[in-house]
């Protein structure tokens, strides 16, 4: 296996290919309930598609030691820009979370903040290490403080807009980049005891103390619980329709174009729901097992010995989050999740989504190769 994988970067731009061949042909064949209004989402996903690209290339050549340096800057104005969303935001479902640009398309800040969150906190854990190789309890007390601080900035201004799906992403880096840093484990078990009292806190003032609980987090925060309680039921317009589409598909599905209930986001949210309806069931266990693959060889790049521990944990948040967001979107799909504005990565439409993980895909190229030539950083 270990030899099988050494050949995955000469198969880099074919992983690339696959899905945004797979992306556009159920673009193509969600459009027959997509708004005219939209455009050619297919044209439009192709040109996002020749841009990323271009964008991977820069990434790769600007080299991860530029990134390392630049990455402070980047957090901040990205944090800059999730501040300028509620003065100069446009109102999409009652979000606030995209700048539009009339005759050009929208952007989404989130999706980049994610990527220098990531940086950030995977620096911010390079230097503290590089400090203090055997660190104490009190270090590691204060290195914690640092990057729950990192973290909870973007977080709040996201969750005000509100984006609760990219919240979640955010603290999944953390998660990821942690579980990499190699800090005592007895943290982990401190931190999921707090998640519990925190969330059984929220529950208790949802069923007993309501009217404090809109003064602490306003009346948004009812929509929000609502969605994931209301989950458990099974039931929902959305839900129902996507379920009975995958359902009736078969082993070969309804064929290209032949989606054979409306459901809404179909080309974003839903689009695995389209994918499955039109190609059935062997094509969707397929198309499972190439994420599962490219997953895994990600993971086995990170557990290289001549990668930096930077590189390292960049590597382990883009699988944190790729794997998040896979599991999630198909998961809320056939309704095993809630159902959350989070999009299948290289396969739904989006071209701020897009650009972002060829950002990541950049770096991950530019990590493969030295890694091939047994170099460090």
């Amino acid at each position: 296996m270990k030899k099988f994988f050494l050949f995955l970067p000469k198969w880099f731009f074919f992983f690339l290919f696959v899905s945004f061949f797979l992306s556009v042909i159920t673009i193509s064949s969600a459009s027959l309930y997509l708004s005219s209004d939209l455009g050619n989402l297919v044209l439009k996903q192709a040109i996002w598609f020749i841009f990323g690209i271009l964008v991977l290339f820069g990434v790769k050549f600007l080299g991860l030691k530029r990134i390392f340096q630049i990455t402070p800057y980047g957090y901040w104005f990205c944090v800059f820009l999730l501040l300028l969303l509620f003065p100069f935001g446009t109102e999409v479902n009652n979000s606030k979370c995209w700048f539009v640009f009339p005759g050009i398309g929208s952007f989404q800040p989130s999706e980049f903040m994610k990527i220098f969150l990531l940086l950030m906190l995977a620096r911010s854990t390079y230097l503290f290490f590089q400090k203090h190789p055997n660190p104490t309890w009190k270090e590691e007390f204060w290195y914690l403080i640092k990057m729950g601080l990192l973290t909870l900035v973007p977080s709040v201004f996201t969750f005000l807009e509100p984006d609760t799906g990219a919240v979640l992403i955010y603290f999944i880096i953390l998660g990821m980049v942690l579980l990499g840093s190699g800090i005592r484990k007895q943290w982990f078990f401190l931190f999921f005891s707090l998640l519990l009292c925190a969330i059984g806190g929220i529950l208790f003032l949802y069923y007993q103390k309501q009217d404090l609980l809109i003064s602490l987090f306003g009346n948004q925060i009812f929509y929000r619980i609502d969605r994931l309680l209301d989950w458990q039921s099974g039931t929902g317009f959305q839900l129902e329709n996507a379920l009975i589409a995958i359902g009736s598909a078969g082993l070969f599905g309804h064929g290209y174009k032949n989606t054979p209930v409306y459901f809404p986001e179909s080309g974003t949210d839903f689009i695995f729901a389209v994918f499955a309806s039109n190609f059935g069931l062997i094509a969707s266990i397929l198309f499972l097992l190439f994420l599962l693959f490219f997953d895994l060889y990600l993971l086995h790049l990170a557990r290289a010995n001549t990668i930096s521990l930077f590189s390292k944990l960049t590597i382990l948040g883009i699988v944190g989050i790729l794997v998040f967001q896979q599991v999630q979107n198909i998961g809320m799909t056939i309704g095993l999740f809630p159902i959350m504005g989070i999009t299948l990565p290289f396969i739904s439409y989006g071209g701020s989504s897009l650009l972002s993980y060829m950002i990541f895909m950049g770096m991950i190229y530019q990590i493969a190769e030295k890694e091939k030539a047994e170099t460090r950083f």
